[in-house]
Order: C-alpha cells, then sequence, then structure tokens
C-alpha cells in the first residue's frame, strides 16, 4: 500500500489568518515528531474570493499512523486556543492516478 495523504483545507477570516499560521506551525512540529509523517505543505489561495483560505497536504505512512497521532491527547492541548471562527476540514486519500 502506498502512503496516505491527508488534504485539511480551512476556512479563516482574513483578521485571523496570522492566528491560523501560529497555530498550522505548531501543529506542523508536533506532527513532524510523530511515528508515520513522511512531509507537509501549507497553502494559500492567490484568490481572496476562495473559500479554503488555506490548504493543508500532509503524507503519511498509513492512515493508523495518521490516526495515531490525531488521537494523542496533545493534539486537544494544542487547538484548545486555537479561534472557532478557524474552521477545517481533514480528510484521507490515497493517490489513484499520477
Amino acid at each position: 500500500m502506498s502512503n496516505i495523504i491527508v488534504i485539511n483545507p480551512f476556512e479563516v477570516p482574513k483578521e485571523k489568518e496570522s492566528e491560523a499560521l501560529e497555530s498550522w506551525d505548531k501543529f506542523a512540529d508536533y506532527f513532524r515528531k510523530q511515528p508515520g509523517y513522511v512531509s507537509s505543505k501549507l497553502h494559500k489561495a492567490v484568490n481572496p474570493e476562495a473559500r479554503f483560505h488555506l490548504i493543508n497536504v500532509s503524507e503519511w505512512e498509513s492512515p493508523q499512523y495518521f490516526e495515531a497521532a490525531v488521537s494523542n491527547p496533545e493534539v486537544q492541548k494544542l487547538a484548545e486556543g486555537m479561534s472557532p471562527e478557524i474552521k477545517y476540514f481533514p480528510g484521507l486519500y490515497e493517490v489513484i492516478r499520477n
């Protein structure tokens, strides 16, 4: 089985962009240390009218590694101070064509 891709689009109000980026940095630091983590890239919409202002794409060795990382209580601690106005929609994907 090939690696799994996590695509996580964020709805971010303009005035919350700095907060969203700070949160992403904290989560990225945590995830980089987890077993099965391969890589991640944060993308920013060029069009200011885009629904999803930021989109994170990360790669993991398996869904099980990702699920273990996000179910760790440390993730809840990282999320505690995040604004409820920043909404995110993570999903797991596999590459079917290249």
